[in-house]
């Protein structure tokens, strides 16, 4: 499967699950950073901050999905759906 650009990526696939399991518990911790950020800024009325930390949080949001539906995490639906 190409990625895009017609490049074939190379992946070694050596992941262990407890690496999976710590980026899901960074990317969790992470989140609520851009969220207290978010907070912050709303109640300084830095709309741009809002902006980026709000953008932020979401991607988050995909990044936290995609890792708890790699590890099978029940009740969590495919991450493209």
């Amino acid at each position: 499967m190409s990625d895009g650009n017609g490049r074939v990526p190379v992946r070694s696939y050596d992941r262990s699950w407890s690496e999976i399991e710590e980026m899901l518990d960074k990317a969790i911790a992470r989140r609520d950073q851009w969220k207290k950020w978010f907070d912050q800024c709303s109640k300084d009325g830095d709309r741009n901050g809002m902006k980026e930390a709000a953008r932020n949080h979401k991607a988050l949001d995909g990044v936290i999905k995609t890792l708890q539906w790699t590890l099978g995490e029940e009740g969590v639906d495919h991450p493209l759906d």
